[in-house]
């Protein structure tokens, strides 16, 4: 009798499909799969010790790079767990605009994890649909942020700026596109013989599995249990929105394309929401001049700063929305927390001191001493910080819980069993996000 051999593949980290950041060596019988060995850290970015290394809010920037594709969730996240500890509520039109970001951020993470899945098996067309509703999303993530993917929009208290003139009207002139291209794909996928053949009954985990993993998000959903942190564990304002949990029953490929898509529409509903409640922010009855900074700065260098109280300042574009008229609807109004509204930095002294120290090391944000623990609903599940402070202006200890590491640690048994043509279709429902995963 004949001892059947088997034979070593190394896929990755070069192939296109493991984004050039995952190494799997399978054991391989033929094209089925008997083992697999997962390789991870090619993007090791020390996320945590930078985040340790900097001030409060110097250390937002370092978030956009964790889940690059909805950057503006984990920005959210970090600010709602350093509050969490501080004990500071911000202004309630602040929690619907860190709402509204998310949503967007989250309904552009999901176009992109369906439509590059679809390419990978040779649906180029979906892609380009998709891709063509991610940059609606991403143009009104620029006029929100003033960038498209490093958004640094929250700060520790509020945001940075409230929306943009006519934001809203832009919005919901793009839903129905999105809405209409997210049709489209599932009219080319969903009842697609070839496109089924490759996923359905394919990367199949059960729910107890899931469960004993530690994973949750859409993957966790698929096999049916219905835990969203927005719904669980309701943070900012979500637990004034309705919205659906959709669930799958299988826990396959088909069934985590199936639950996001769904939520796409769920997060779409919940932006329509947002607009209807968000709260009015601050209203003037006084007539306001603009002004260029340097009139604000050469006023308050003469002494003339009787007028300035009445005047805004003319910023530029990624500064839009953070005047003085603003800012108390958006941002705590504390000046230990809060960096001070422009017309205070150009046109008195005060200002501009509280301006720097805000943003100086060993001065500026300070948190009390102590631990906290804040989970936000990311593109790819729990996406939780554990933030510890011993008092001083940045963080002793920052401890990031990345939702796709336990997904992937779970990877080999979604792909012993199956073949390598399988690989691709079942990594590619992952949505393994490189920043998020290694940290």
């Amino acid at each position: 009798m004949t001892q059947k051999k088997t034979y070593f593949l190394n896929m990755g980290p070069a192939h296109p499909t493991m984004h050039g950041v995952i190494h799997l060596i399978l054991e391989l019988d033929g094209e089925r799969v008997v083992n697999t060995e997962v390789e991870i850290g090619y993007l090791h970015r020390a996320f945590e010790k930078h985040a340790e290394t900097e001030t409060w809010n110097n250390a937002i920037p370092y978030t956009d790079r964790l889940n690059y594709v909805s950057p503006l969730i984990n920005n959210t996240g970090f600010c709602c767990a350093v509050e969490k500890l501080a004990g500071v509520t911000i202004p309630e039109r602040g929690q619907y605009l860190r709402v509204i970001a998310s949503e967007i951020s989250r309904v552009a993470d999901h176009l992109t994890c369906i439509g590059a899945n679809a390419m990978e098996l040779g649906a180029f067309t979906v892609f380009l649909y998709l891709m063509e509703g991610r940059e609606y999303l991403y143009q009104l993530i620029d006029d929100l942020c003033g960038a498209r993917v490093t958004t640094d929009y929250t700060r520790i208290g509020g945001v940075k700026a409230d929306l943009p003139e006519g934001f809203m009207d832009k919005c919901r002139g793009v839903f129905p596109k999105i809405r209409k291209l997210a049709a489209d794909s599932e009219a080319l996928l969903t009842k697609n013989r070839i496109f089924l053949d490759r996923v359905e009954g394919v990367g199949v985990l059960s729910q107890a599995d899931a469960l004993a993993y530690g994973i949750t998000g859409p993957f966790l959903r698929s096999t049916g249990v219905a835990y969203d942190v927005r719904r669980a564990h309701p943070y900012l304002v979500y637990d004034r929105l309705d919205f659906e949990v959709p669930v799958g029953s299988r826990g396959d490929n088909l069934d985590r394309y199936l639950v996001r898509l769904a939520e796409i529409e769920q997060s779409l509903r919940m932006l329509e929401q947002c607009f209807t409640q968000l709260p009015d922010g601050p209203v003037s009855s006084t007539p306001w001049e603009m002004k260029d900074a340097f009139r604000f700065e050469d006023m308050g260098k003469a002494g003339s700063t009787a007028l300035l109280p009445r005047c805004l300042a003319k910023t530029c574009r990624t500064l839009e929305g953070s005047s003085r008229s603003k800012a108390s609807g958006i941002m705590v109004q504390d000046p230990v927390l809060a960096m001070p509204s422009k017309e205070q930095v150009y046109g008195n002294i005060e200002g501009l001191m509280n301006q720097f120290e805000t943003v100086m090391w060993s001065w500026g944000v300070r948190v009390p001493a102590g631990e906290a623990y804040h989970a936000v609903e990311g593109g790819n599940g729990e996406l939780g910080f554990h933030i510890v402070s011993d008092g001083s202006d940045r963080a002793y200890r920052v401890r990031c819980r990345p939702p796709c590491l336990f997904i992937m640690a779970a990877l080999p048994k979604l792909l012993n069993g199956g073949y390598v043509a399988d690989v691709v279709a079942t990594f590619g429902s992952v949505n393994m996000i490189a920043g998020e995963l290694d940290r």
